[in-house]
């Protein structure tokens, strides 16, 4: 039997949301709509032209703090290789759903959506749930900013954000702290190269000093920070001496490293030659595997894996970066259907089979916070 959430998951991935440009807001609205008509309030937000977060809450008669999911609903682009499968087609074959954003993240907010509807009597009774569903987030938490600077974050007392996990319970993620690194020289003809400054050899000198340069000491569970250049560009035609040069440096973290020491050591490293500016600042996210609603979550999902579970984290960052602080640090889990290996991938595709999976965690996991 096909889970619950399967024809909600398609409609979803029928949305073109790539980011950028995003246009999340037609695919935001048609969700909304489908979670008033499903009883839950709405409140749609603007960000941008096309840009759109959404806050939905089913609210409970019981004292305490509501449980919230979180989850984007912008993609990223299809990439340069043919799909075999069309991405906004939601088709289904041995299992897998295809389409751009079905494992990163649109069948997980299908699943929690869902479990949220099959739960309603308990939470109607309960302490109610809380949905904060983002656009922007593939570029750097835009729609998560956007929903902070709002003020309107209702209180919460724990946070499932449902990115691929393949249902694995994730109890955190490396930070991100991207920066741009440009240098400035002086033009001049080409065939006069010394009456100029040439940025990119500046740039290069840059470059040569941190290839091998380390954000900071290995973190127990997330290991070794990193540091890759990711993009370069320079100059305006082979003929002249370039006057500009920009790269720019993608540095993820662990919790035992601070952002502006990184980059402070960075700068020094580079000399004078180079100006940087931060484009994306996001901490790390780690949460205490002691803590008691953790352990909660560990015991459902043991039920889906053979080998004992172990404390997980994950390399990519989520909304969670900035969420988290805005709602005053409640535990936090990473929790979803998808396939990790197939997130940004040519032909993603979500295993049917996990997401009735995360359904059903979900449900389980609802269930028992409304307990209290």
């Amino acid at each position: 039997m096909q889970p619950a959430s399967l024809a909600l998951a398609q409609q979803l991935l029928g949305f073109d949301t790539i980011n950028p440009p995003g246009n999340e807001a037609s695919c935001m609205a048609f969700f909304a709509a489908w979670l008033s008509d499903q009883g839950f309030e709405v409140q749609l937000s603007s960000f941008g032209e096309g840009r759109s977060n959404l806050v939905a809450q089913m609210r409970g008669s019981a004292a305490g703090k509501p449980l919230a999911f979180t989850g984007h609903l912008d993609t990223v682009p299809l990439g340069n290789q043919p799909w075999q499968h069309d991405p906004f087609g939601s088709e289904i074959a041995d299992d897998r759903l295809y389409g751009r954003g079905s494992s990163d993240m649109k069948a997980a907010i299908a699943a929690f959506a869902h479990a949220c509807i099959k739960q309603q009597p308990a939470i109607r009774a309960g302490r109610g749930v809380v949905l904060l569903i983002t656009g922007g987030e593939e570029t750097g938490c835009d729609g998560a900013q956007a929903l902070i600077a709002a003020g309107t974050l209702p209180e919460i007392g724990a946070l499932i954000v449902g990115e691929p996990t393949a249902n694995y319970p994730v109890i955190g993620h490396k930070g991100a702290l991207w920066l741009r690194c440009e240098t400035r020289g002086k033009t001049a003809h080409g065939a006069m190269p010394e009456l100029g400054i040439n940025a990119i050899y500046l740039a290069a000198d840059a470059l040569g000093k941190i290839r091998h340069f380390s954000p900071g000491a290995p973190h127990p569970l997330m290991k070794q920070p990193t540091l890759n250049v990711g993009r370069i560009q320079g100059g305006l035609n082979i003929n002249s001496v370039p006057d500009r040069t920009a790269f720019d440096v993608d540095i993820r973290s662990a919790p035992n490293l601070q952002h502006a020491a990184i980059r402070q050591r960075l700068g020094e490293l580079m000399g004078e030659a180079v100006h940087i500016t931060t484009l994306v600042d996001l901490p790390a996210v780690l949460s205490s595997e002691e803590n008691l609603w953790i352990q909660s979550i560990y015991r459902h999902c043991q039920a889906f894996f053979e080998q004992p579970l172990q404390a997980r984290v994950v390399p990519y960052f989520t909304d969670a970066s900035l969420l988290l602080p805005a709602l005053g640090d409640p535990p936090c889990i990473i929790l979803g259907p998808g396939e990790p290996k197939m997130a940004h991938q040519t032909d993603e595709y979500c295993l049917v089979s996990k997401l009735g999976e995360a359904e059903q965690l979900y449900g389980q996991i609802i269930a028992e916070w409304m307990k209290g």
